[in-house]
């Protein structure tokens, strides 16, 4: 059972779209279900504040939520601010949600440090603490299933 938060921000998802020019756009996917989210970010070069952030998602009602509630919890903040976006801070804001949709999370949070990676790259910076973003949040775990 989902949350009102949860459904509210899928039915009513904030911060939906692109930024032309964006300051770092990350964009990470899960191969397993099939979502793929992708996070804009505006960051004041003199400040380090996340001056916008939108987002693009394919995927299930979870993933648009914590896509959503992800870029609320970032915008107006510093980079470093931003960092301490965690999965777990995504899923709390939104009041929980179920486990088999944990992983929405995860991919929230992943895509803000890929579009902060991406910013830092772009301009020649190191954020402390941020490593370079996987493509698949499952990348370099083992299958769990036997090839056939």
């Amino acid at each position: 059972m989902y949350s009102e938060k949860v459904m509210d921000h899928f039915q009513n998802p904030r911060n939906v779209g692109e930024i032309e020019d964006a300051s770092g756009v990350g964009t990470v996917g899960n191969a397993k279900c099939g979502d793929i989210m992708r996070i804009f970010l505006d960051i004041d070069d003199e400040t380090h504040i996340i001056k916008d952030c939108k987002f693009k998602t394919f995927g299930c009602g979870a993933a648009v939520a914590t896509s959503s509630m992800a870029t609320e919890l970032v915008k107006g903040r510093t980079v470093e601010e931003a960092m301490k976006v965690t999965n777990k801070a995504v899923m709390e804001a939104l009041d929980g949600l179920p486990p088999v949709k944990v992983h929405c999370s995860l991919l929230a949070e992943e895509a803000i440090h890929a579009a902060l990676w991406d910013y830092a790259q772009k301009h020649d910076i190191t954020i402390e603490g941020l490593d370079k973003p996987k493509s698949d949040i499952h990348e370099g775990e083992e299958e769990d299933e036997e090839a056939y």
